[in-house]
């Protein structure tokens, strides 16, 4: 490729840089998940979305109180609890979820029992223990049930969100919250140790809530953040209206809530959005990420259904439950956002449903967990991963089973070059620190240069950078080159092929 052609204003750098209004990234970690960075006139270099991988099965929901209906899993770490038998000393994961046995298809099917919130807990996100928690469930007197209607809750459960409120004005016997349906609206519930819960207050009434609502704690606007399930009216004749989709609150002192505002979005796609897991990414706090649950019904039985795994117990859910649970097939993408309204969304998705085999492409497949947990990698003596979870044999009368899926740190997404060398020119920015760190990967035959690009249109090159890792000091012709230009405005131009970079860092 001629790089004149693709940036034919290369001699006006100096003034083109002074013209432009100047980022401030300091020394936080900046990840390719958005175009916020880049100047999208002098980039030909693509946002690729990736992929997690399947692990296998991490915990088994086979307790009388579990069952095939168990799903909006949602884990934290805490730092502050060492576990149930007090032996985690750096601290412990945390996971609440949903424990439900679907309602019966047909004759011989396991009874129906009342959802109830359920929970578990891991020293590394690998090994799960369900602690006992003293509430009791029919003749079972240990179970690791954390709240259910008779016992602590009004109406009933149909979805549960725990998280840790780290407001510094929150009283201690609030410093756990969990968010739930109950009766008038959205309601919380306060927990001094995550584990026994009280009712709280209704948080809001505008909105419907079957889905897993989303509150937390943001230090960024002091304030709480909440992202509950909207609707929005559609002319799209391939999509029943009104569409599931996500609303945004927020609140100082979680008392008054502002009223529910729809999210936007970039793609121009209307797209049913069942869930939205949104969290403040913890390895670049400033940046939001979610996976919206895609809720696509089909309009009529095909021929594809007649072929696709499970198709009796499709049409049995269809003949008693009702035609959706047979139609709807669910699958999820990746959302991201500079200031927790606004967001960007890629169209593939992010997690497909697996192979056919019976027990999946069904409605309920890919509704990850909220939360990840940071694991040892399984390729040995390689950095550590990120580790999500996702149920799986969802309505099926079979217990359903916690499965984990890796990916690496900041592995969403990547500004991608394939075959071909392509560029990637950053704003105008200023940055804090010596060295210039990077999560990249190169094929044997790709390769990367990083050049910094200064007010007067200096350049201080890198050499070529090649391998595959997540945190690589990016080496400069200049050994000074970075420490020198810190603090001053600069533009970093990528040049690469066969190659991919997840994130950066100046330290």
């Amino acid at each position: 490729m001629n790089r004149n052609l693709l940036f034919p204003c290369i001699l006006l750098a100096s003034s083109a840089l002074m013209a432009q209004a100047v980022l401030p990234i300091g020394n936080r970690r900046e990840c390719f998940f958005d175009t916020y960075l880049l100047d999208m006139g002098m980039t030909n270099a693509e946002l690729l979305l990736h992929h997690p991988v399947y692990q296998g099965s991490v915990l088994v929901h086979d307790a009388p109180w579990e069952g095939s209906g168990c799903n909006y899993h949602n884990l934290f770490f805490d730092d502050a609890y060492k576990g149930v038998d007090g032996t985690n000393e750096k601290g412990t994961y945390r996971l609440y979820y949903l424990g439900w046995q679907a309602p019966p298809h047909g004759p011989g099917h396991k009874p129906w029992h009342g959802i109830v919130a359920c929970y578990a807990e891991s020293p590394d996100g690998l090994h799960w223990i369900k602690p006992t928690t003293g509430i009791e469930f029919g003749e079972h007197k240990e179970t690791n049930i954390v709240l259910k209607t008779d016992v602590n809750h009004t109406g009933g459960i149909d979805n549960f969100m725990v998280f840790r409120d780290d407001n510094p004005a929150c009283p201690p016997e609030a410093r756990y919250k969990g968010i739930g349906v109950g009766k008038g609206g959205l309601r919380c519930h306060n927990s001094a140790d995550g584990i026994h819960f009280t009712e709280g207050d209704v948080i809001t009434n505008k909105g419907a809530f079957d889905s897993l609502n989303v509150i937390f704690w943001d230090p960024a606007i002091n304030s709480y953040r909440g992202y509950i399930r909207g609707f929005h009216a559609t002319t799209n004749p391939r999509i029943k209206s009104p569409v599931r989709d996500i609303s945004y609150i927020e609140s100082k002192d979680f008392k008054t809530w502002s009223d529910p505002k729809l999210l936007t979005f970039d793609d121009g796609e209307d797209i049913p959005q069942y869930t939205n897991l949104i969290s403040p990414y913890f390895r670049a706090p400033h940046i939001y990420i979610g996976f919206p649950t895609r809720y696509i019904e089909r309009l009529g039985w095909n021929g594809s259904f007649e072929e696709l795994g499970g198709k009796e117990l499709r049409q049995l859910r269809m003949k008693n439950l009702e035609p959706r649970e047979g139609l709807t097939i669910t699958d999820c993408t990746f959302i991201v956002s500079r200031n927790g309204q606004d967001f960007h969304r890629y169209w593939n998705a992010f997690l497909r449903p697996e192979m056919e085999n019976g027990a999946n492409w069904v409605y309920g497949d890919c509704y990850p967990s909220r939360g990840f947990t940071v694991t040892p990698n399984t390729y040995p003596g390689c950095p550590d991963e990120l580790s999500m979870y996702v149920p799986t044999n969802h309505l099926m009368q079979e217990p359903a089973q916690l499965s984990r899926y890796t990916l690496r740190m900041d592995g969403f997404a990547s500004l991608h070059a394939g075959a071909r060398e392509s560029y990637a020119t950053t704003k105008v920015l200023t940055y804090e620190g010596e060295n210039l760190y990077i999560n990249f990967e190169t094929s044997s035959m790709g390769y990367l240069f990083v050049t910094l690009i200064d007010a007067s249109g200096k350049r201080f090159a890198s050499c070529e950078t090649f391998g595959n890792t997540v945190d690589r000091k990016v080496v400069f012709d200049d050994p000074e080159a970075v420490k020198a230009n810190a603090g001053k405005p600069v533009s970093i131009e990528f040049r690469m092929r066969d190659a991919d970079v997840y994130s950066m860092q100046f330290r």
